[in-house]
C-alpha cells in the first residue's frame, strides 16, 4: 500500500527520506512485467474466480519474479448490483469492533505492563546481582543477542514482532500450493467472498521483496520517534487499527468507483505512522536520501504526500491504492489531533473494570490490589 524510506537521526532531529515506489495495485497491461500472469480459463480456477475481481496487484522485479511461481489473478463479475454498497456493513462493524479491541487490549497490557514491571522490581535486582557473581562465558551467542537486543531504541524492539510477521507472510507467497489460501485472506477486495479477514491480514502481506523492504525500512526508521511520542501500547493499537481502517476507505471508494481488485501491503498503517509523526513535529526537517542538500520540513512532506495521493484518487491513476493511502492518512492526523484526547486518555474506567476483574479472580478474592495508569 505505502512505501518509502524515512531515516530519524537522533540529536539533529533529522529525518531522511526515499521518495516512496508504492506498488499494490498494478493495471492488468503491467502483469506481465510484474510476474502476475493473465491464466487460461480452466475449469478448476473457478474457485479462485469466486475470490477475486479483476486483478491489480503490486510490482516486483522481474528476474525475481521469474524464480517464484505467481499467482494468477484471474477476471470475475462485480458484486451484483455492481456498486452495493451493502456487503460494506460486515467490514463496517469488523472495523469499528476491530478498532475498540486493539486499544481495549492496548490499555489492559499497558496495566499488566506496568504491574508486573513494579512487581519484579525485586527479581530484576537479585537477576543483576547473580550476573556480576557468576563468571562470564566469552563468546556466548545468547550475550551477544541480548546485547544487540539492549541497544535497540523501544520503538526498534517494538516493530520487530511485525517486521518478521511481514517476512513470515512473504515467504507463504513463495509457496505455489499456499497461493490460493493465500489470496483468499491476505488480499483485499471488495468483490471478493471474504472481506473482514483480509482487512487485517493483508495488513502484512507482500508479494514483492522490494515493496516489503521499502514498507519496512520506513516502519523501522519512524518506530523509534512514533513509540516514544505514543508509548509501545498505543502504538501497536494505532497501528493495527490503521491497517483495518486504510482497508475499509479502499473498499468504499472501489465500491464507488467500480474499480475492484486484489490490494496488499502495509502501507495504508505505515502512512498512519508518517502522518502521526508529520503532524506532531512538523517542523523536522526531512530530506531525500540521495539527495540530502535538498532538505523540506515534515508538514511540507506530509501535505505533498497526501496532494499526491488525493490527485492519484481524483484521477483515477491505478499504481497505488491511494485511498487506502489517504484513509491512513487522515487517521494518523485525525488521531494526533483528536483521537489520542478521546480515545486513550479516557481508558480509566475500562482499565478500572478490568482491575476489579484481576482482584476478585486473584488469590484470595476480592483483595485490594493497586491500580497502574499511565497518563501520556
Amino acid at each position: 500500500m505505502v512505501g518509502g524510506s524515512w531515516r530519524f537521526i537522533k540529536g539533529n532531529f533529522f529525518l531522511t527520506v526515499v521518495i516512496p515506489r508504492l506498488s499494490t495495485r498494478w493495471p492488468q497491461s503491467f502483469q506481465q512485467r510484474c510476474g502476475f500472469r493473465k491464466a487460461a480459463k480452466k475449469p478448476e480456477s473457478k474457485k479462485v474466480e469466486e475470490e477475486l475481481g479483476p486483478a491489480h496487484s503490486e510490482s516486483s522485479e522481474a528476474t525475481a519474479q521469474r524464480r517464484t511461481p505467481a499467482p494468477h489473478w484471474d477476471h470475475q463479475a462485480p458484486p451484483s448490483p455492481p456498486r452495493a454498497f451493502g456487503r460494506l456493513v460486515r467490514p463496517l462493524v469488523f472495523t469499528v469492533g476491530f478498532t475498540g479491541c486493539s486499544f481495549g487490549s492496548a490499555a489492559i497490557w499497558q496495566y499488566e505492563s506496568l504491574k508486573s514491571r513494579v512487581q519484579g522490581y525485586f527479581d530484576e535486582l537479585r537477576a543483576d546481582w547473580l550476573d556480576k557473581v557468576r563468571p562470564q562465558k566469552r563468546g556466548d551467542i545468547r550475550k551477544e543477542i541480548n546485547q544487540w537486543w539492549n541497544s535497540l531504541s523501544e520503538g526498534q524492539r517494538t516493530v520487530t514482532g511485525i517486521i518478521a510477521a511481514n517476512a513470515i507472510v512473504f515467504c507463504c507467497w513463495r509457496v505455489p500450493s499456499l497461493q490460493r489460501f493465500m489470496i483468499r485472506y491476505f488480499t483485499a477486495n471488495p468483490a471478493s467472498r471474504t472481506l473482514c479477514s483480509p482487512m487485517i491480514l493483508s495488513t502484512f502481506s507482500h508479494f514483492s521483496f522490494f515493496h516489503m523492504a521499502a514498507n519496512m525500512y520506513v516502519l523501522w526508521s519512524f518506530s523509534t520517534s512514533a513509540v516514544s511520542m505514543l508509548g509501545r501500547e498505543q502504538f501497536m493499537a494505532v497501528y493495527l487499527s490503521a491497517g483495518v481502517i486504510s482497508t475499509f476507505v479502499s473498499y468504499v471508494c472501489k465500491m464507488a468507483t467500480g474499480r475492484f481488485g486484489p490490494s496488499l501491503g502495509a502501507s495504508g498503517a505505515i502512512m498512519t505512522v508518517l502522518a502521526a509523526v508529520c503532524t506532531k513535529i512538523p517542523e523536522a526537517k526531512l530530506a531525500i536520501i540521495f539527495l540530502p542538500m535538498f532538505t523540506f520540513t515534515a508538514g511540507n512532506a506530509l501535505k505533498a504526500i497526501v496532494a499526491m495521493d488525493t490527485a492519484g484518487l481524483v484521477l483515477g491513476w491505478r499504481f497505488f491504492d491511494h485511498a487506502a493511502h489517504l484513509g491512513g492518512a487522515m487517521f494518523g492526523i485525525w488521531y494526533v489531533l483528536f483521537g489520542h484526547e478521546l480515545i486513550w486518555k479516557n481508558r480509566e474506567p475500562f482499565v478500572k473494570l478490568w482491575h476489579d476483574f484481576r482482584t476478585r479472580r486473584g488469590p484470595g478474592g476480592g483483595g485490594g490490589g493497586q491500580l497502574f495508569i499511565i497518563h501520556l
